[in-house]
């Protein structure tokens, strides 16, 4: 097992990491635009999961989150390359590597879709036809699944360590006899990392649970994720009365997921679609702008500080 990650950061490796000056971060912390504790000896400690996010949420050209793990690959941000590894990964069913590269490529600054459509989604897909084929077993197929499913679980402290006061709730779950955990479970992620608080109803939800959860929370946007349909009849019905149900609130819908092919999607309404993830996070993005990374001076009201250590 690699060690385990630092959770408290220094002003200097933030600074590094953001490309901005110490002073700048200094400035923010104060601020209280970086949340960050005091050791005995007066220097600011950052928890990184605040810092990932602050970079996440805004436009910092300079950045780059590979700095603030020390001894990590250059390619640790690189789509193509952690695909690669991923694929390695999968095909021995390392649970540790696959964890590493989905945590890795979070930390280094890639968002939540762009590693389940570019990172794990083609490793996953590769392992279907594999055990399509006969080359595979259905043994390897649930313990890579359980692997994925439980690296983006952990996630989820990452991603709600500052939930906003005013970020919109969105309620999503894939239809029933639709058993798959995964697809939905990245559809919430995904919406928490656009900033959104996302209530995921899980795999294999009816109609009514749907709607409960709709008439309990008032989303402003309800998102179904399908990757099997029993019945294809049946699961229109469902759909038509849960749109219905969103549009006479004015709540649009987002679907999407690999079961939903042409000919199926012809018969249904709905406000968005999607192939990927990449088409949610930007459907929800402009349905929400976050606020936008502060200015690198000094915020306003704060007075000017003498030299305090790092």
């Amino acid at each position: 097992m690699p060690p385990p990650e630092p959770r408290y950061v220094s002003t200097a490796q933030v600074a590094l990491a953001l490309g901005v000056s110490v002073t700048t971060v200094k400035r923010w912390v104060d601020g209280g635009i970086l949340p960050a504790h005091r050791t005995a000896g007066g220097h600011r400690k950052l928890v990184m999961e605040e810092v990932i996010r602050f970079a996440r949420e805004g436009n910092l050209p300079q950045a780059d989150l590979t700095q603030l793990v020390p001894g990590r690959a250059a390619d640790q941000g690189d789509p193509a390359s952690l695909a690669a590894r991923m694929r390695e990964a999968v095909k021995s069913a390392d649970r540790d590597a696959i964890r590493n590269v989905i945590h890795g490529g979070y930390r280094a600054g890639l968002a939540v879709e762009v590693l389940a459509d570019r990172v794990v989604g083609p490793a996953l897909a590769e392992l279907g036809h594999e055990w399509a084929a006969g080359r595979g077993n259905v043994m390897t197929e649930h313990r890579v699944t359980q692997a994925c499913v439980a690296a983006f679980y952990e996630l989820r402290s990452s991603l709600r360590v500052r939930p906003g006061p005013d970020s919109p709730t969105a309620v999503g779950g894939s239809p029933e006899h639709d058993p798959y955990i995964l697809p939905t479970l990245c559809a919430k992620l995904t919406l928490l990392d656009c900033g959104w608080d996302a209530i995921n109803l899980g795999p294999h939800t009816p109609i009514e649970a749907f709607a409960t959860a709709v008439e309990q929370f008032s989303p402003r946007l309800v998102w179904l994720s399908v990757s099997h349909v029993a019945d294809r009849e049946r699961f229109l019905r469902d759909h038509a009365k849960l749109y219905a149900l969103c549009t006479a609130r004015g709540i649009p819908v987002a679907v999407g997921g690999c079961a939903l092919e042409a000919t199926l999607r012809g018969r249904m309404a709905y406000t968005s679609f999607g192939d990927g993830l990449t088409q949610l996070a930007a459907f929800a993005r402009s349905l929400h702008r976050r606020p936008g990374v502060p200015k690198r001076g000094r915020p306003p009201g704060s007075s000017k500080a003498a030299a305090e250590p790092t």
